[in-house]
């Protein structure tokens, strides 16, 4: 059994030289390898690599594909039983790696495992980019056991159960090699953002399921990239959602979820347009703009997927219902 822990990068030697050493530390040598895979990088990172991890492997990519085509065509390169699929801006401790294998090595229906993640600027709260696990809304709109919307929770031991969740964070996510290239990986129409979900979903729709072990946890810097204020994110979170929404519904359900979907994200970029926010509310436009172009593409994709009747378990039929219950067991 052998574990490839990979590190896209993209002119990120800062994240490398502060975040690689813990990898390469607290990664168990016998059953793991480490491999940094570069998306064109014009800066020092690979000669820092080089140079301080001479046994890291490198793959070296001649542009930058964004974080799924580069995932996808470097991982064509890798063999291994398992893709751990970790950004370059988390911190793992000792025995982070371990509890994520004996997950998913326990069910060999399981297509992805991710730890906790919490903030590595404040360890007793979790991090935005998937927390506990991460849920969607019958809308689809992404959240996480530990964090809704901007929400973020404290770590108290709350979530400190395995669990199925919806999705497995791509800042650090565990697959199954296997599963990986019979899904035919990230879909690299989407270049970031949304990409984890989306493959989730389809893994789920196949049969499989995905998991939060919560025996692993790792500290994550987050917005290493792409700010999240930035008005780029907030389009390619908003067009790669409405993409997923229409890959992987299931049929009975697709036009009026979409048509409420579409309409809920109007409402949304309406109301950045009345705060001021003139760049977000375009970004929403473009968005949308975007998705149209795209249907004849995603069609093709739909037709080729499974799509069972019910809906996957994760997914919650009310996200502002599960608001509210927040909010009342804030209150209390």
């Amino acid at each position: 059994m052998e574990v490839a822990v990979v590190i896209l990068n993209w002119n990120g030697e800062k994240h490398l030289r502060r975040f690689l050493p813990s990898v390469v530390e607290n990664t168990p040598e016998q059953y793991a390898r480490i491999v940094v895979a570069d998306n064109g990088s014009t800066d020092g990172s690979l000669c820092f690599v080089r140079e301080s991890f001479p046994n890291v492997g490198i793959i070296e990519l001649d542009k930058n594909y964004g974080f799924t085509g580069g995932y996808n065509k470097a991982l064509s390169q890798i063999d291994a039983d398992y893709y751990l699929l970790l950004n370059s801006d988390v911190k793992t401790p000792k025995g982070w790696l371990s509890p994520l294998v004996a997950r998913i090595e326990s069910d060999e229906r399981i297509a992805a495992v991710m730890p906790k993640i919490k903030s590595l600027d404040n360890p007793d709260m979790f991090e935005y980019a998937g927390a506990a696990g991460g849920l969607l809304d019958i809308l689809g709109y992404p959240y996480c056991r530990g964090r809704v919307a901007s929400y973020i929770e404290r770590d108290n031991g709350q979530y400190d159960d395995a669990a199925e969740v919806f999705w497995a964070s791509g800042a650090a996510m565990l697959v199954r090699s296997e599963v990986y290239r019979s899904l035919g990986g990230l879909d690299e129409d989407y270049f970031a953002h949304m990409e984890e979900i989306d493959f989730c979903w389809r893994a789920k729709n196949s049969g499989m399921s995905v998991w939060c072990e919560p025996a692993s946890e790792v500290f994550h810097l987050g917005g290493g990239t792409l700010s999240n204020d930035s008005p780029h994110k907030l389009y390619l979170n908003f067009r790669n959602g409405l993409a997923t929404m229409f890959k992987n519904l299931p049929t009975a359900v697709l036009i009026p979820v979409m048509l409420l979907r579409m309409t809920m994200d109007g409402v949304i970029g309406c109301g950045y347009l009345v705060s001021g926010k003139v760049d977000r509310f375009v970004a929403v436009i473009k968005a949308h703009l975007s998705f149209y172009g795209m249907i004849s593409a995603l069609i093709k994709k739909r037709k080729k997927l499974s799509h069972p009747i019910g809906i996957p378990t994760g997914m919650t039929r009310s996200f502002l219902g599960f608001m509210v219950m927040k909010q009342r067991k804030n209150a209390n």
